[in-house]
């Protein structure tokens, strides 16, 4: 995990907090009415009321109900003294300065006690926990005008290859443009990092120990392409140069098998595969955890869900597959697929079905498990 920082509580949404925080008080501080309507005791219901006063949210009654007496009382206000349930103003009338009502009630209806949500010094959100908009809320509730929360990892992004140009360019037809750094980017962002994007390493070994090296100044490098078997390939070559630890060098899941995960210099790195969907896959399903890691979240292993399959799917067992799928609903869409560069089919998917390497045949109307793009 990265350092921590103080940052004001607008500016804490989306990241992680460093330190769990506690209520300052009890909350709710007071007994405290959950309807709009009048506070007796709940033994003498039914029957007819005089009312002795009122209260609002934000004020009190400063007096003690007697027999035969209510008050007035309206959602978020305190409770007076010597009531122990609520009528809600649909139950009962008012004439004359009396509240009648032929409703039964039991002690403790439609109130709550002092301290039910949570007691002074409890801890209301825990360290590791990505603040979302709940969270926020909890936040300003205690009084958090300031959040300790942790540094977002630098996670530098280094696509390589002598046929990839800039987005800008108009590439040769031997050419591809650069998307998978601005892919990566894009989920790195999504995963709580700040992406840095790297000019293209070029097919030779001056130019990929350069890049490397910027890239290992980062908390995270990730590299797109030259982590397969072909002759061209240098990226292993050169970590190996930089006295690099490879934890694994390939894996069992299609598109994705040469995936490389290792530590340089003091930094992880991973060796993503370069055809688009590849680069996507290995992401979202391993590299976004270490980004989510290095920014100090604790919480889940990577985002899944399931779905119901709407088509069928036929595939070679052996290895775990990411295929791309429109989710709507619950309802999960097999996206034509041509293979692992073609990017116009990522662009209609928003997920990946993610199949048991056990299993050759998905039918219709079976729970899938799919992984989200992002």
């Amino acid at each position: 995990m990265g350092e921590a920082e103080r940052v004001p509580l607008l500016e804490a949404a989306g990241r992680v907090l460093a330190a769990p925080v506690s209520a300052d008080r009890a909350y709710p501080p007071v007994a405290r009415s959950i309807r709009d309507g009048y506070a007796v005791r709940a033994a003498e219901l039914p029957g007819s009321f005089r009312v002795v006063g009122e209260v609002r949210a934000g004020g009190s009654f400063a007096g003690e109900l007697g027999p035969g007496e209510c008050v007035e009382i309206m959602t978020g206000a305190p409770m007076p003294a010597g009531a122990d349930c609520v009528v809600m103003v649909e139950h009962a009338t008012l004439a004359d300065g009396v509240m009648t009502t032929e409703r039964r009630q039991m002690s403790g209806d439609h109130w709550t006690p002092a301290g039910c949500d949570a007691q002074a010094g409890q801890v209301v959100v825990e360290a590791g926990v990505r603040l979302r908009s709940n969270h926020i809320a909890m936040l300003a509730t205690v009084g958090q005008a300031e959040v300790l929360v942790y540094r977002r990892p630098r996670v530098a992004i280094l696509a390589t290859g002598d046929e990839v140009v800039g987005v800008e360019a108009a590439p040769a037809a031997e050419q591809v443009r650069n998307s998978n750094s601005y892919s990566v980017a894009a989920q790195v962002l999504q995963a709580g990092g700040i992406p840095t994007v790297l000019p293209v390493a070029k097919d030779n070994l001056a130019d990929t120990r350069r890049r490397i090296a910027e890239g290992l100044e980062q908390d995270l490098l990730l590299l797109s392409g030259g982590v397969s078997a072909g002759k061209y390939d240098l990226v292993e070559t050169v970590l190996a140069e930089y006295g690099a630890e490879f934890f694994f060098t390939r894996v069992r899941m299609q598109p994705g098998q040469p995936l490389v995960f290792g530590q340089a210099r003091g930094r992880y790195f991973f060796g993503l595969p370069g055809n688009p969907a590849s680069t996507m896959v290995t992401f979202a399903a391993v590299a976004r955890v270490a980004v989510a890691r290095l920014g100090g979240e604790t919480a889940g292993e990577g985002v899944r869900w399931m779905g119901t399959l709407q088509g069928e799917l036929r595939l070679k067992p052996g290895l775990t597959r990411f295929l791309p799928a429109e989710m709507r609903g619950t309802g999960v869409f097999p996206v034509r697929y041509s293979g692992s560069g073609d990017v116009p089919a990522l662009a209609r998917a928003n997920v990946f079905v993610v199949t048991d390497p056990e299993r050759d045949v998905y039918l219709p109307g079976e729970e899938i498990e799919v992984l989200p793009m992002g």
